[in-house]
């Protein structure tokens, strides 16, 4: 059967990447670092070419390829969260070693990559919501948002006041 990995471009910084994202979940974990045993055009034999980890069961390779691509939010990674600790945990930890907020739970991280720090309550508040004026609501309260508040949904969602 065939293996799928998702292969992620990396300006040469693959090895301390793969340090960081495989430590942002629990269960995260470093699969390999593979260093390219000739001289390429962009690189000497024994530098670092792929590195691989695991997040959340997924697969994933760091690709050491240099400057000629780059990442835009046309890609993100989604992740999940449970509560507000979560979120607050995710978000800082990935702002806090040199990313960016944006906006809507939107972040992105040192590297360039983005990602969507998701609470499931948002999810559920916004889309699975069976009442339309509760989920706009919502939807409303988040888009003023950079990371997202969960308590402040939550309000939003039964029509009290955000600030409250």
């Amino acid at each position: 059967m065939a293996k799928f990995t998702t292969c992620i471009w990396s300006n040469n910084t693959a090895e301390e990447q793969v340090e960081f994202y495989a430590s942002l979940l629990p269960g995260g974990r470093v699969l390999g670092i593979h260093r390219t045993p000739a001289d390429t055009p962009s690189q000497k034999a024994g530098d670092v070419i792929t590195a691989e980890f695991e997040l959340a069961g997924q697969n994933f390779m760091l690709l050491n390829g240099g400057p000629l691509f780059t990442h835009s939010e046309a890609m993100s990674f989604v992740i999940h969260t449970q509560d507000q600790d979560e979120t607050d945990r995710l978000w800082n930890r990935i702002v806090d070693n040199g990313g960016e907020e944006s906006q809507c739970g939107w972040c992105k991280d040192k590297w360039g990559l983005s990602w969507q720090i998701t609470p499931q309550q948002l999810l559920d508040l916004v889309f699975a919501n069976p009442d339309p004026a509760s989920a706009k609501r919502a939807m409303d309260a988040m888009m003023t948002m950079q990371k997202i508040d969960i308590a402040a949904i939550e309000r939003a969602a039964a029509g009290e006041s955000v600030d409250a």
